[in-house]
C-alpha cells in the first residue's frame, strides 16, 4: 500500500525540473542576452542528429526571436521565441517544443547538441530566414 501512495509523489519529483508550454502565444517573449545574438551551427557528427551529415542551425534575434534549422535530406525550419524562467533560458517553437539553451565557453548546449558560432546560415535556413518577416530583418543581429 505505501509502494502506490509513494508513486504519484515520485512522479511529481521527476517533473518538477521539466518545462511545458501549452500555448504557444501565451509565451512570454525575452530579448536575448548579447552573448547568445546571432548564428549558432553544428559542427561534425551529433548524437542527437539523425546522421552524421546533418546540420543543425539556431538563429536568435536580439528580440528574442529564434529559428530551429535542422537539414539533412530536407529542411525543418521551426520559427520560435526565447522564454525565461529563473536564471535559465529556453527556446519555444511553434510546435511547442522546448529547448534549454546554455552558454558552455565558445559553444551553446541546445537540444542535446553543441552549436557553435557562425558568420552566416547554411543557404538552405538563409531561404528558411528569408520567409519570415521577424527574422528576414538583417538589423535584428
Amino acid at each position: 500500500m505505501k509502494k502506490i501512495t509513494l508513486l504519484p509523489a515520485i512522479a511529481a519529483l521527476m517533473l518538477a525540473g521539466c518545462v511545458q508550454v501549452d500555448d504557444y502565444t501565451k509565451v512570454v517573449k525575452a530579448p536575448a542576452p548579447q552573448w547568445l545574438v546571432g548564428y549558432w551551427q553544428s559542427e561534425g557528427p551529433q548524437s542527437e542528429m539523425v546522421s552524421p551529415e546533418a546540420i543543425a542551425s539556431l538563429v536568435v534575434t536580439r528580440d528574442g526571436d529564434t529559428l530551429d534549422c535542422r537539414q539533412w535530406q530536407r529542411v525543418i525550419a521551426e520559427p520560435g521565441k526565447l522564454m525565461q524562467r529563473d536564471d535559465a533560458l529556453y527556446n519555444v517553437t511553434q510546435k511547442r517544443d522546448v529547448y534549454s539553451v546554455k552558454q558552455n565557453g565558445e559553444q551553446l548546449d541546445y537540444a542535446g547538441m553543441k552549436l557553435k558560432r557562425v558568420a552566416k546560415p547554411t543557404v538552405e535556413c538563409q531561404a528558411a530566414i528569408d520567409k519570415l518577416p521577424l527574422l528576414s530583418t538583417g538589423s535584428a543581429y
